[in-house]
């Protein structure tokens, strides 16, 4: 019977609960297919199919997180202006066509052009998608429909994976025209799925119309947006740093990186939702920040034992702070969905969520080299700052959001009156 609990306990925190949470959840997953199928073989794809050099792949992408960080703010003014269902019915069906042109794409100036316009749209859309699950769920369900979105998309992804692993199998041209046009097909699918997803109301807007850089007066805000950016610095922990760290100073087979990828996938489907209590209040969800920062810098003060240690137990050394770091992001991700959900007002939400994501943005700018020079080319002691960085990061986030809270946000308004689904402000 207690066996028969766990598993039913472990399923209900798998599986959303029917309604819109369980929608929004599988529309991630839908999504998370053609997404996770993407980028997998994308690196094959650029090189192989469209006869791109390694560099000018690097350039591009490059070029393309530069634009998208200059456009987060105004891309996000417009979801306030038009709607987060409109505009992410709209973001997918971009997707769509220009997945589908890749094919026909000639030269670097092709390539530079769609990448850059899927970065784009690619921002609007995230920031639409999020805006809509806080506009359209009671305030304590947000937090949760979010933690079930994710864990879900990390389902997606790895089917995706599995798929692109099929097309890298077979290895001809027909096969990665077929994966974009497959990919083409899925964004298509999944905007009919939220085209179909209950109306909300519009919401009330200031008697005069603001700036949609006006959010970057908010200091208050703005502060938490890059404290709270500089955490998700555990993406780049986890996918560039420690396999680096892994191959250049310890003696662990280079499978086990491979092996820690598919153990953070499996921790963030079976443990985000549980992981995402109590951060549904703006002082919940900065103290699940705080604890996510403090885990990382647990994680820079456990590493570099790994390369002081031997055969099994650098292997043990290095899943335990594995374990730290994937612990940190479920947290950390929880308190960012918790300040996306409470701070930012009705009647700007999509400007203020898309500033929020720019402290995000700051940090895939300055992590990888720094954190790569910090905790790899010093041969070890720069975990160390770097511990201590996260720590005052993460004390210095309770009183920001405290401050932010208590400053009256700009374009405060109500929402409007009846639709399908009332929002809550």
């Amino acid at each position: 019977m207690g066996a028969r609990d766990t598993i039913h306990t472990a399923v209900r925190h798998v599986v959303p609960p029917a309604g819109l949470t369980r929608a929004l959840a599988v529309q991630a997953m839908v999504f998370a297919v053609g997404n996770g199928l993407f980028q997998a073989g994308s690196a094959v794809f650029f090189t192989r199919a469209l006869g791109l050099s390694a560099a000018q792949v690097g350039l591009g992408l490059s070029v393309a997180a530069g634009v998208s960080l200059l456009g987060t703010v105004p891309l996000g003014g417009l979801t306030d202006r038009y709607g987060p269902q409109r505009v992410w019915v709209a973001g997918l069906l971009l997707d769509a066509a220009l997945f589908a042109t890749y094919p026909f794409v000639g030269g670097f100036v092709g390539f530079l052009a769609v990448v850059v316009a899927l970065a784009l749209v690619g921002t609007a859309t995230g920031t639409a998608r999020q805006v809509y699950s806080i506009n359209a769920l009671p305030a304590a369900e947000r937090v949760t429909a979010m933690a079930y979105q994710r864990s879900l998309l990390n389902v997606g992804f790895g089917l995706g994976s599995v798929l692109s692993g099929l097309v890298l199998a077979v290895d001809t041209m027909a096969a990665y025209r077929g994966m974009v046009w497959f990919i083409a097909a899925v964004f298509l699918v999944t905007a009919v799925f939220v085209r179909r997803l209950p109306r909300l109301p519009e919401v009330t807007r200031p008697a005069e119309p603001m700036s949609r850089f006006a959010v970057l007066r908010d200091r208050p805000f703005m502060t938490v947006s890059l404290l709270s950016g500089l955490l998700t610095a555990h993406q780049t922990l986890y996918l560039t740093v420690l396999p680096l760290w892994i191959i250049t100073h310890t003696d662990a087979p280079k499978i086990l990186i491979a092996g820690l990828v598919l153990f953070n996938t499996v921790l963030i489907v079976l443990l985000q939702v549980r992981a995402s209590r109590g951060a549904d209040t703006a002082a919940g969800a900065a103290r699940a920040s705080r604890r996510g920062a403090l885990l990382i810098a647990l994680f820079c003060l456990v590493v570099p034992a790994s390369g002081a240690t031997r055969g099994a137990l650098t292997v043990v050394v290095l899943v335990a702070a594995a374990t730290l770091l994937i612990v940190a992001e479920l947290v950390e991700s929880a308190g960012t969905w918790g300040l996306s959900a409470t701070l930012p007002p009705a009647a700007q939400r999509g400007a203020y969520v898309g500033a929020l994501g720019l402290g995000t943005q700051v940090q895939f700018l300055i992590a990888p080299a720094g954190l790569t020079a910090l905790g790899v080319t010093t041969g070890g002691w720069g975990w160390y700052p770097a511990a201590a960085i996260f720590t005052l990061v993460g004390l210095a986030l309770v009183p920001a959001v405290a401050r932010a809270e208590r400053t009256p946000r700009l374009g405060d308004a109500v929402p409007a009156t009846p639709g399908s689904v009332t929002p809550v402000p």
